[in-house]
């Protein structure tokens, strides 16, 4: 919303460092965070029994690879980076001048300041409490402390990809694997349990299923929030290496294998804890590590805090790119499209991005957060994979190196009408309300700033002040 556009075939180009194993890792790496460490107790109150819940997680590593493949038609047809605004804009764009932008910006609007920042939140919230939890064994950890390590992390997190994509990605990677050790040591550890007779817990099968719909959909809500981050490598598309072929292999490969990883670390929870206790703990994988670990138990809270720093990294190497994207597109102040001299990395929105994420840690909880999370985004990928059908119509000619069945692409948005829909029916609360009201809140920032402009124009020399100054102060270009 500058006073002055740039061209954006005149920008300056994002460079392509990102390769095929990059891409499976920045996929899995931002999936593997908190979630598995937190969710299996969402997931089984939700399910009432053993089989029901591994069935879950198992369906929801279904629905995500579905809407992934869907991303996957999308970011090859579409290879731009910024995700759903770039999909949402080129579907419906040009379909009206006025009206046709709408669904982009405010995807942009909620992306900006709920979704992705309200992920990053709940990523480094994750982070400060299992970070000192080893000096709160007996305890809880107090608020403050917790906080105070979330927001020093989202700093280190924000210089590390303001300073270098490379170095954003090396640790991607080297996080990816210690992600997969400690899922490693939860499955191994549970089933050598059950080898040596521990089975009672595994053995309860489907007893006491429950038979609500709803309280399955709850179940749904949780494990899905475990998948999340599957769509981050669509964000970062003009940095992916040949993202023609590599987009839709990095998601075939990643998405799978972490589910994999899910259901076996499932069944290595349930090698040592009963369901009861699964449900009672606060953090299922400390208190594991507690029962099998002993001395070492202290391990487990730290492999879990690295975890969800490398989803933090992946959650804001990805998030920064929206808000570059957005601005591009002159949805948001232009300023924020600018990318670092020496750097080429989309320095100020990934600094926008860690200030509002920084904002949702002080008042935030991770319960609350999760909640506002969720109804937000499953709005975004059902109106995304929405417009592939749209595509489907208006551009059939249109070249596609990767196209989903379009029956997959249906079942995607049936399925996230109801992810939408369920709690709300079934489970109302003014969280949802208050996300509503803001997205549609959205419209009275599109029309008087983006689409007339004519009520920004006393702002512009403002704006173009402060452009000026941000560009001095961190070496930044168009």
């Amino acid at each position: 919303m500058a006073g002055k556009q740039e061209d954006p075939g005149m920008a300056t180009e994002l460079e392509r460092h990102v390769g095929l194993l990059s891409g499976i890792f920045l996929i899995m790496g931002t999936m593997i965070g908190s979630g598995i460490f937190i969710s299996p107790k969402g997931v089984l109150e939700g399910a009432g029994s053993v089989g029901m819940a591994l069935i879950v997680w198992m369906a929801c590593g279904v629905v995500v690879t579905l809407a992934a493949l869907c991303y996957a038609e999308l970011g090859t047809m579409i290879p731009k980076s910024g995700g759903e605004h770039s999909y949402l804009m080129h579907a419906f764009g040009k379909m009206d001048k006025c009206f046709g932008p709408i669904p982009a910006f405010l995807f942009d609007w909620v992306g900006l300041f709920i979704i992705r920042p309200t992920m990053f939140a709940i990523m480094t919230l994750s982070l400060g409490t299992y970070a000192i939890k080893p000096f709160y064994l007996n305890c809880t950890p107090p608020d403050t402390a917790i906080k105070a390590v979330s927001l020093s992390a989202i700093l280190v997190i924000a210089f590390i990809n303001g300073y270098c994509v490379k170095l954003a990605t090396y640790i991607q990677n080297i996080c990816t694997v210690v992600k997969l050790i400690a899922i490693a040591i939860l499955t191994v550890g549970g089933i050598v349990k059950i080898i040596q007779g521990n089975n009672e817990y595994i053995e309860d099968g489907f007893e006491d299923t429950e038979s609500d719909v709803s309280l399955i959909a709850i179940a749904f809500y949780n494990g899905l929030w475990a998948f999340d981050g599957w769509n981050n490598l669509n964000f970062v598309t003009e940095e992916l290496q040949n993202p023609g072929r590599n987009l839709p292999i990095s998601i075939m490969v990643g998405i799978p294998v972490t589910t994999v990883c899910y259901v076996l670390a499932n069944i290595g929870y349930l090698g040592v804890m009963s369901k009861t206790e699964i449900i009672m703990s606060h953090a299922v994988a400390v208190t594991w590590g507690q029962r099998m670990l002993g001395m070492t138990a202290f391990i487990m809270p730290i492999f879990v805090a690295i975890s969800c720093f490398g989803a933090a990294n992946g959650c804001l190497f990805a998030s920064g790119r929206l808000c570059f994207a957005a601005a591009r597109e002159g949805h948001f102040p232009q300023v924020f499209s600018y990318i670092s001299l020496n750097r080429k990395t989309p320095l100020p929105s990934i600094i926008l991005t860690a200030f509002i994420g920084a904002c949702l840690i002080i008042p935030g909880d991770l319960s609350t957060l999760i909640d506002f999370f969720s109804f937000s985004a499953w709005i975004a990928y059902g109106f995304t994979v929405l417009s592939l059908l749209v595509l489907r119509r208006t551009e059939p000619k249109t070249e596609r190196p990767y196209r989903v069945p379009t029956v997959v692409a249906i079942f995607v948005v049936i399925t996230s009408v109801y992810l939408v829909l369920a709690p709300i029916i079934h489970y109302p609360r003014v969280e949802f309300l208050y996300a509503a009201l803001f997205i549609a809140g959205g419209l009275f920032v599109y029309f008087p700033f983006v689409y007339y402009k004519q009520c920004r124009l006393p702002l512009d020399p403002y704006i173009d002040w402060v452009t000026i100054k941000i560009q001095k102060a961190l070496l930044v270009i168009p």
